[in-house]
């Protein structure tokens, strides 16, 4: 699944075979996003929620990916909600794009597949938006915790206290 570190190892053979230096260079460089991402989609790859998959619709571009989440409890228990993650270059400084491609009611959701979820606001006033320290593990497991029971007993609890 990770060609990018494959393509590396590959541009590292080459590289040898090259007899100019700042073609190789240049033809060489990876971005610190693409270095993260083979770390982070392994990491993902390995702890993955039992309700989600990952998709990568090009193997060569881990930066764009698919995610379906399958929840088996609460509300949203038997549905099937895909998700698309495009993270952007200036990742890990800013937050991954997310949209929700399914069309859904849910209070996190816009009818535009807008998620409002606190870590990929970049800039938050509760102080849980967007770090440098957060991965695409944070991002996947707050999309499926968005489906799971705590959190319609976090609305129902929002509501009773709030709707008066």
């Amino acid at each position: 699944m990770l060609t990018l570190a494959s393509k590396l190892k590959r541009d590292d053979g080459l590289k040898g075979s090259r007899t100019s230096t700042t073609a190789s260079d240049s033809t060489r460089r990876v971005s610190v996003r693409d270095r993260l991402l083979v770390k982070e989609v392994a990491e993902l790859e390995a702890n993955l929620p039992c309700t989600c998959k990952v998709h990568f619709p090009d193997p060569n571009k881990l930066h764009c990916f698919q995610l379906t989440v399958t929840p088996d409890e609460g509300y949203y228990q038997g549905g099937k909600f895909q998700f698309e993650t495009e993270v952007p270059d200036a990742y890990n400084m800013v937050p991954p794009k997310v949209r929700c491609l399914t069309r859904i009611w849910h209070p996190n959701i816009t009818e535009t597949g807008e998620i409002c979820l606190s870590l990929l606001r970049e800039h938050s006033i509760d102080g849980t938006g967007w770090a440098p320290t957060r991965t695409l593990k944070d991002v996947v497991w707050g999309l499926n915790s968005l489906f799971t029971e705590d959190f319609r007993n976090k609305v129902e609890d929002y509501i009773k206290r709030y709707a008066r």
